[in-house]
């Protein structure tokens, strides 16, 4: 079981209403092991996803049917930024890609934000190409998050 918890006076207190109803599971007086760990920044990782969702609703509809879904598109996203893991296709012979999860268990803040700089950066010279924006308003739709 793991929990989100934030430092308080009184001690670590549950942070969202799921981490609550699975501390409510501890039996009190029995003994448990905890793992200790800053969590990744919740608002960064919901500007990342306003980053994809706007750049998902400024993309042609073309485009948006050439990646089907927008979890291709950040599948596609991430792939191209470099976050990948590789691994071997037996039936292929081939090494492939897959894109790294965005899980808060697989990055650090540090990680992620870079994954953040680079895919604006590619999903900058996929709409420069594909529509007429400028590079001022792009980061002014961004902004607005």
């Amino acid at each position: 079981m793991k929990l989100k918890v934030i430092c308080t006076p009184l001690g670590l207190q549950p942070i969202y209403e799921e981490d609550y109803d699975s501390k409510k599971k501890l039996k009190v007086g029995e003994c448990y092991t905890a793992e200790i760990r800053l969590i990744r920044n919740l608002q960064f990782h919901k500007k990342a996803f306003s980053l994809l969702n706007t750049a998902w609703a400024l993309l042609p509809e073309k485009t948006q049917n050439g990646f089907r879904t927008i979890d291709a598109f950040r599948d596609s996203i991430t792939v191209a930024a470099g976050f990948v893991d590789v691994f071997y296709d037996i039936g292929r012979r081939q090494y492939l890609e897959r894109p790294k999860s965005w899980s808060f268990d697989s990055m650090d803040n540090a990680e992620f934000e870079e994954l953040y700089e680079r895919m604006k950066d590619v999903i900058w010279g996929i709409l420069s190409k594909r529509i007429n924006i400028t590079r001022e308003i792009f980061e002014t739709y961004l902004s607005n998050y």
